[in-house]
């Protein structure tokens, strides 16, 4: 079960400040405790608060089947705290600060629409955890077809260079082959939104060869042309992997048009596309000889910076820690490019200096850390307004 993702995200900064000048929070026990319960037909009953603080609400599901219980304004819909996935017959708490205004249980149970529960109003001029108004699907569609057309005009770029990458290759032109492999794969890693989308192409044409082996003839892609050209493979053995790899941008481009981006995808690849880096490119285990995990890296910034324009105007107003991500990510890149070599190429990772290493990594957590609530806040949500 998850829990206050919304409470989690938006309002760390001001809880932060206020848990500081307190001491910290008051524990479970010691905080007020009230019986909420639902079934299929309603949500949370007749309850009241004394007045504002930090409260408990224990809550228990009643219906027959899973359910998603959010703690509204039901002014605006906006969402002060959630549990999700709340099993029948199962009891959760919901912890907050229980400011000064209106509040409504909203819950939705599996296979039923959305009930709301009675308003009730807290007295006083307290403020509490800020309510965050929810993304919804019908927010989310537009940014999902603005990305699909972004992956669509990179895919056009990548399969020139590809056919580029294979013509070299099969000229027995390496040199030329080497650069024109880092171009190609640099743009693929732009795109990194789309991987879940590209299914089975993403493992054909990036797979790593961590489960069939270096010598397997299962193993294609960047990453296997990437290890032929820089361990002493002949133009003749390295030409079918490159056309092989051609032919499957060809093919991805060609099926592109029909498929969607899932727009929970939107908000959860800005933390995941870094996170991937930080586990693969910035340990180098997925250096097969070219040392240029760190331009890879880059280049998945680049990937993040992109969602992240696309969902700006929705976290703006909700994501009060939003610039910090644009300043970590800044720092984190401005560390990777000092790595850059006069002649255009890279100091492997395993060549960095200790200090080096220890800066990029501990800016990337930083990165993953601000970044980490937007898929919370960016997931998509059923609200009154869209049913």
């Amino acid at each position: 079960m998850r829990t206050g993702r919304l409470l989690a995200a938006a309002a760390s900064a001001a809880l932060a400040t206020a848990l500081a000048a307190c001491g910290s929070s008051p524990s479970t026990s010691s905080a007020a405790s009230t019986a909420i319960s639902f079934n299929d037909a309603s949500c949370g009953g007749t309850w009241q608060l004394a007045g504002p603080g930090w409260h408990t609400f224990e809550i228990t599901n009643n219906a027959d089947y899973g359910a998603e219980v959010d703690l509204t304004n039901p002014v605006n819909g906006a969402v002060y705290d959630e549990l999700q996935n709340i099993g029948p017959g199962t009891t959760a708490p919901m912890r907050l600060d229980v400011g000064s205004g209106r509040y409504a249980f909203l819950c939705e149970v599996e296979d039923f629409d959305p009930v709301t529960g009675p308003t009730v109003i807290v007295g006083g001029h307290r403020a509490g955890t800020p309510a965050i108004l929810p993304i919804t699907y019908n927010d989310l569609y537009p940014l999902a077809k603005a990305y699909a057309k972004y992956t669509e005009s990179g895919l056009q770029v990548l399969a020139s260079q590809t056919a580029t990458l294979a013509a070299d290759v099969a000229a027995g032109n390496l040199s030329a082959a080497k650069s024109a492999w880092l171009t190609a794969h640099l743009q693929y890693e732009t795109l990194g939104a789309a991987y879940d989308a590209f299914g089975n192409y993403d493992d054909e044409i990036d797979g790593r060869a961590d489960a069939v082996g270096t010598s397997s003839p299962n193993w294609t892609g960047f990453y296997r042309l990437e290890y032929g050209l820089w361990n002493g493979q002949s133009a003749a053995e390295l030409t079918p992997v490159a056309e092989t790899l051609n032919t499957d941008v060809d093919q991805l481009l060609a099926w592109w048009p029909s498929q969607q981006i899932p727009l929970v995808d939107i908000g959860l690849r800005t933390h995941e596309i870094l996170e991937n880096a930080l586990e693969y490119q910035l340990t180098g285990h997925d250096d097969y000889g070219s040392g240029t995990t760190l331009a890879t890296t880059l280049a998945n910034i680049d990937g993040t910076r992109y969602l992240l324009s696309l969902l700006h105007p929705l976290l703006a107003p909700r994501y009060p820690q939003l610039p910090e991500v644009y300043t970590e990510l800044n720092l984190l890149q401005s560390l990777i490019e000092n790595q850059q070599l006069p002649n255009g190429w890279w100091v492997p990772v395993s060549s960095l200096s200790t200090t080096a290493h220890q800066q990029i990594d501990a800016a990337c957590d930083q990165v993953l850390q601000e970044l980490a609530p937007i898929a919370s806040l960016a997931e998509p949500r059923n609200t009154a307004r869209e049913f």
